[in-house]
Parts: structure tokens; C-alpha cells; sequence
């Protein structure tokens, strides 16, 4: 490792390589307008129907639990999770509701914002403001034109706007990491260069962590930073030195930061709630379907849960090729010193999320959210080196085409996909034809809820019974319909599908496939034509059965053991 300079980890001019440095360097009016553009466009595709898929359960307890703290003040409700993001939520919600009682949304039904989408926008702003920190982290790192071309991917990944486009943790953990760390960075180059004070940014570094340990409990991340800190104090030259007192203020500004933006940690429910989901008693399904199989998605399980490949395949089917080629190119370079020593942030980042989340046995894709600006990261840097063999065979006008062209080959896929990205597979998952059948659960995500209870509300008779496997999901939607005569049931609950009967609706939705089910919904679609088809665009996405003549025996024989 070199020593330190002015900023020790970076080239600032791009990677040191020579390749890549034959690009050149982007005007400052120019990155500012491309910038800005990303990320209008990058908004513009996360909010674009905003509120075509339905809410998830997960979304749903969200909302729930919104409403119990305007309802009765801070309580531990949904407690497992932390508070900054709900409180987010209510504010949107909120304003949502202040909005739609304006009277242009009392004349207009079309101005008026659903739950759905309010829910998702604060995770959709915050999705789009994160190509603005990568920017400047990567700029920190690797240079303007690497930074650039990194904030254009995230902005039109189809994944990064599906993950940004749900209401969980996982947008608000990345985005406030990222903060951090530009603070961090900026951090470090003010020490060596020796021109101010770097305090103030220790201590922003420090707020932003505590926000970031407030939107999602995993402080093993912190490692990360911690990590590219301490690679650098063994070299003498080294001016980015802390020292005990500093780093004991700066873990004091982070636990008021996380005290601040999670009150709720205070209460004693809230901890309650806390060892029961670490005990894995909220698990309320027994399998993830992956690749057509049936797995035990637990995290205790490690091997022996969902397989270690898992986001591997997710990457090889879910990334457009071009992203793909430019990780191909660009992780071996992480390797090389000529890269510069900004490297190392990446090599940690990209070793301390994929090596534990490589073996645990429970896996969603929505996880690699954190990830994923890593992994465009490291594209950006491919990308950019074979840019610069480009241009020195070609010119440096091919070369800045071929950037151009991979930020517009994102846009592409991302607008083929609009409004449901989640389920965009490049060509070498098969494309549309296998849209879904990688990760369904993930994929479909109950998006088709609402187009459910509206099939059973048409045609469930008076007072039936409806079993599905997200039974207060789907009365949620029922009650919308105005069908709240209507009881609803889980399908994996032998004892209430025993209570069924002929009249009754059967709902199989695509991405609910589990142990507990998958005899039952097989005999049924064996037994008979469903009653009902939904899609999530163009991709089938579940089917609903009334049990009569046809059905009801199957269903009796299976449920009656």
C-alpha cells in the first residue's frame, strides 16, 4: 500500500490506469447536468405508478403500524424493525391524506395519491437521491468519470428501482451508509491535505451511522468503513488519525443520532418484539421457492437453507449484461495497486456483505439491496477501463459512446419493465418468457392483491370463506371492495381448511408456494380450470378456484388427512 497523499486513497483524475485515464475528464458544468438529469430520470422511473402493485404483507404492517402511532402515540408496534422508516412513512401518509381532502383531489379522483403509493415514496425519493451519493463516493474513490458513469447505472437498474419501489428497510440502510461514508471520505482527505479541521466530518459520519442504525439493525456494516480506516493507520505518513477520545465522541454522536431517529428502542415492548424475531418465531411460512424448488429459508439454517448460489443466479439473471460485463472487467482490477488505494473500500464492502450472506440459510432478494451499489461500483471502474482500451484504438468519441450506451442499455431494460422491474430477467435468464420463475416470492411480491379480492368479491356468494395465504392482506383489499362479509383463512391452516365449503374460494398466488400448500394447489390445478386468472402485466401471477363438483373432492382428500 502506498502512503498516503493529499487523499490517500484516491487517483483523483480517474482510475490510475492508463487505459481508463485516455477518456479524459468530464467539464464540471457537464457532470453537474448529466448528474442532475439521473436523477430526475432516476425519480421519475421509481415514482412512475407508484401505486400499480398492491401492498405486501410486509408493506401492510408498515401501514398498520403507522396508524396505532397516530392512533395512540409511539408504541412498540412492528418493533422489530426500527422507527426512522415508519416515521418517514407517516409523514407521507400524512401529507397524502392533507392532499387528497384539498379540493383539486375532491374534483379530480385522478390527482388523488393511494396508500400504496405514499407508502413507497419515501423509499423512491431516497432511492433517487442515493445516485447523488454514490456520485460523490465514487468520485471520492475512483474519480468523476467513473462516479458519473456508477450514479447513471444505479439511477436505471431495473433492480435498484424495484428494491427502492417497496416499503422495507433495505433503501433507507443504503442510502444513510452512503451518507456516512461521503462524510467519511471527505473526512479523510481533509486530514491529509491538512486544510481544516476534519472533526465536523467525523461527527456528520458518525450522525449519518446513527440514522443508518435506525432505519435497519445491522451494525456489522459499520465494519466496512472501520475496516478501510484501519487498513491505512500501519503506514507512518498517515494524517487520518483519530484516537481514543474521538472515537469515543464520535460512538457517543452516533447513539444519540440512533436514539433520536428510533425513540421506540426506549420502550421495553420494542425489545420484546426484537428477541422474538431474532428467535425466528415470526417465520410464518416453512419454505422460499427458488428456481423451482422448494427450500427452509431461515438464517440458522446456513447450508442448509436456501442455497449459497442464490444471489449469484440473482446477479447472472437480474443485472442487464452490461453491468454484468463491466463486473467482469472491473473485479479483477480491485486487485491491481495501479487502481489506486480507494480499492480497498470497495474489496471490504464487497467481502463483508457477500461473504456472510453467501452461507446463511435465509435469503430474500430485496437483501442485496445493499449490495448492489458495491456491485455497480465495481462495474462503473470495468466499464470505464474498457472505455479507455476503447479509446486508444478508436478515439475517445467511441469510447465515451460506448459509457453512453451502457447507461442507455440499463434505461432500456428498466423501461421495458416499468411499472413492475421486479420481475425484468435479462436475456440470459430467458427474458420475459421466465419473468417470475427465478425468485417468485420476491418477484411478485403480492403485487396482484387488489386485482384478487376484486375477482373474489365478484364471485365469493354471501358470507364465504376465502383462504389464501396472506388471509389479513387479502381482507385488507376485501374490506376496500366492500365485501367484508367475507372470512378469510390461511392455506396452510389444515384445521380452518377443514371448515371449508362447496361455494368457497381457493386462492393460489404465484410466489406463495410452500411445504404446508404445494400438494393442495397442485391437486387443484390438476382437478379443474381456475375460476379466475390475474396478471401482473403480462405475466401470470395467480388463479382462483371456487371449490364445487369438480374441485371440492381433490380438496376434501388432501385437507381431510
Amino acid at each position: 500500500m502506498s502512503a498516503p497523499a493529499a487523499h490517500a486513497t484516491t487517483a483523483p483524475a480517474g482510475p490510475a490506469l492508463s487505459p481508463g485515464q485516455s477518456v479524459g475528464t468530464a467539464g464540471r458544468a457537464l457532470v453537474i447536468t448529466t448528474l442532475t438529469l439521473f436523477l430526475l430520470a432516476g425519480f421519475g422511473l421509481r415514482a412512475y405508478r407508484l401505486g400499480a402493485e398492491s401492498l405486501s404483507e410486509d408493506e401492510l404492517n408498515k401501514v398498520r403500524a403507522v396508524a396505532e402511532y397516530r392512533e395512540r402515540g409511539l408504541t412498540p408496534a412492528n418493533g422489530e424493525h426500527p422507527f426512522l422508516m415508519k416515521a418517514l412513512l407517516a409523514v407521507s401518509i400524512v401529507a397524502s391524506e392533507n392532499w387528497n381532502s384539498a379540493s383539486p383531489a375532491r374534483q379530480n379522483p385522478n390527482l388523488r395519491i393511494s396508500t400504496e403509493t405514499a407508502a413507497r415514496l419515501p423509499g423512491a425519493v431516497l432511492g433517487a437521491l442515493t445516485s447523488l451519493l454514490i456520485f460523490l463516493v465514487t468520485r471520492e474513490l475512483f474519480g468523476a468519470e467513473v462516479a458519473l458513469l456508477a450514479a447513471g447505472l444505479w439511477a436505471f437498474d431495473p433492480a435498484a428501482i424495484g428494491f427502492n419501489r417497496i416499503a422495507k428497510e433495505d433503501s433507507f440502510l443504503v442510502f444513510f451508509f452512503l451518507l456516512g461514508n461521503v462524510f467519511w471520505l471527505r473526512g479523510q482527505k481533509v486530514a491529509e491535505e491538512g486544510s481544516r479541521k476534519p472533526e465536523p466530518f467525523y461527527w456528520a459520519t458518525a450522525a449519518a451511522f446513527g440514522a443508518m442504525m435506525a432505519s435497519k439493525y445491522v451494525p456489522h456494516f459499520l465494519a466496512i468503513s472501520g475496516a478501510y480506516y484501519y487498513a491505512f493507520q500501519g503506514v507512518p505518513a498517515t494524517r487520518w488519525r483519530m484516537g481514543k477520545k474521538k472515537w469515543l465522541v464520535w460512538f457517543a454522536v452516533m447513539g444519540v443520532a440512533f436514539v433520536i431517529c428510533n425513540p421506540t428502542i426506549l420502550l421495553p415492548g420494542t425489545w420484546a418484539e426484537m428477541r422474538t424475531f431474532a428467535g425466528e418465531k415470526r417465520i410464518g411460512h416453512d419454505a422460499y421457492e427458488f428456481l423451482g424448488h422448494l427450500y427452509r429459508n431461515q438464517m440458522t439454517l446456513w447450508l442448509r437453507g436456501s442455497p449459497w448460489y442464490f444471489y449469484y443466479v440473482f446477479m447472472g439473471v437480474k443485472l442487464p449484461f452490461v453491468v454484468l460485463a463491466g463486473c467482469a472487467a472491473g473485479l479483477p482490477l480491485l486487485f491491481r495497486r495501479r487502481l489506486g488505494d480507494g480499492r480497498y473500500f470497495l474489496l471490504f464492502w464487497l467481502f463483508f456483505w457477500f461473504f456472510p450472506f453467501t452461507f446463511l440459510g435465509g435469503k430474500f432478494t430485496r437483501y442485496f439491496t445493499f449490495a448492489l451499489p458495491a456491485v455497480l461500483m465495481t462495474s462503473a471502474v470495468g466499464l470505464h477501463y474498457l472505455a479507455g482500451l476503447v479509446s486508444e484504438r478508436a478515439g475517445s468519441f467511441y469510447a465515451k459512446y460506448g459509457l453512453g450506451l451502457a447507461v442507455g442499455l440499463s434505461l432500456l431494460a428498466s423501461v421495458q419493465a416499468a411499472p413492475h422491474y421486479r420481475l425484468y430477467t435479462n436475456f440470459l435468464g430467458g427474458g420475459e418468457a421466465r419473468a417470475g420463475t427465478y425468485f417468485p416470492h420476491d418477484e411478485f411480491y403480492d403485487s396482484s392483491t387488489r386485482d384478487i379480492a376484486e375477482a373474489v368479491a365478484r364471485l365469493a356468494p354471501p358470507s364465504a370463506s376465502v383462504a389464501s395465504e396472506t388471509p389479513e392482506l387479502l381482507a385488507y383489499y376485501l374490506k376496500l371492495t366492500g365485501r367484508e362479509d367475507l372470512r378469510t383463512v390461511s392455506l396452510s391452516d389444515r384445521a380452518a381448511l377443514r371448515e371449508l365449503r362447496p361455494g368457497d374460494q381457493v386462492v393460489v398466488a404465484r410466489g406463495r408456494r410452500y411445504f404446508s400448500n404445494d400438494e393442495l394447489t397442485s391437486r387443484l390445478d390438476a382437478a379443474s380450470q381456475p375460476s379466475a386468472s390475474i396478471n401482473l402485466g403480462r405475466v401470470p401471477s395467480a388463479r382462483v378456484y371456487a371449490l364445487d363438483a369438480a374441485t371440492y373432492p381433490a380438496f376434501e382428500e388432501v385437507v381431510g388427512r
